[in-house]
C-alpha cells in the first residue's frame, strides 16, 4: 500500500461525504456525512504522518497526535449536534431540512 492508495480512499470518501450533505434532506444523514468527511480528512492525516520519515528512519507522529484532538473535538461536537437536532425535533416533529426555514417557534 502506498501514500496514492491511501489519499484515492480519503478523497473517495471526502467526495462521499461532500454529496451526501449537498443531495441529502435529512438533517441526521447530513450530520453523518459531514462526519465522513472528517474522518476522510483523519485518513489523509494519518497517511501523511505514517510516509513522512525523519532522518532517523521513524515515522512522524505529530499529525496522528492531531488527529487525537481532532476526533475529542468531533466527538463533542457529535454530542452538541445530536442535542440541537434532538431539540429541533421535538420543536418541529421532523428531521428535514425544508421544513426548518428559522429557529424560532
Amino acid at each position: 500500500m502506498t501514500l496514492n492508495h491511501y489519499l484515492l480512499a480519503s478523497g473517495l470518501l471526502f467526495a462521499i461525504g461532500f454529496a451526501g450533505v449537498l443531495l441529502r434532506r435529512n438533517i441526521i444523514t447530513i450530520f453523518m456525512c459531514l462526519e465522513l468527511m472528517l474522518n476522510a480528512a483523519n485518513l489523509s492525516l494519518v497517511a501523511f504522518s505514517r510516509f513522512n520519515v525523519t532522518p532517523g528512519g521513524l515515522p512522524n507522529y505529530n499529525a496522528q497526535v492531531l488527529v487525537f484532538f481532532i476526533i475529542t473535538v468531533a466527538a463533542a461536537e457529535v454530542a452538541v449536534g445530536l442535542a440541537i437536532i434532538v431539540a429541533l425535533f421535538r420543536a418541529r416533529q421532523t428531521t428535514h431540512v425544508e421544513d426548518i426555514s428559522t429557529l424560532k417557534f
